[in-house]
């Protein structure tokens, strides 16, 4: 099976920035790079199986093939869209996130 390259917007990328300082001032180094494996567990399930993320805000948000998949052990959440060159990584949020909100806010893509 051929895995999709993942490509994060440039708001997926300030959200898992956010994330990591937010471990590194809150937590130990080994707990923001433990989300650093997290992340790129996720990415690779995502790349691989873009069809099993849950389409369960698709609908809500009005925003077809859109799809979440869980960070293990982390209450991240990733949001992207597959397509059939790439997986485009909306948003990395936090899953007490208003996420209706967060995910419409304005991207710079």
């Amino acid at each position: 099976m051929k895995r999709k390259p993942i490509v994060p917007r440039e708001q997926a990328n300030r959200d898992v920035d956010d994330a990591i300082t937010d471990y590194l001032n809150e937590a130990t180094e080994a707990v923001s790079l433990g989300f650093i494996d997290a992340l790129e567990q996720a990415y690779t399930h995502i790349g691989l199986h873009p069809a099993t993320g849950s389409p369960s805000y698709a609908h809500e948000l009005n925003l077809p093939g859109l799809r979440v998949w869980p960070l293990t052990h982390y209450p991240q959440l990733v949001f992207y869209v597959e397509h059939p060159d790439h997986i485009d990584v909306w948003r990395v949020l936090h899953g007490q996130r208003d996420i209706p909100t967060w995910i419409q806010e304005p991207d710079d893509v």
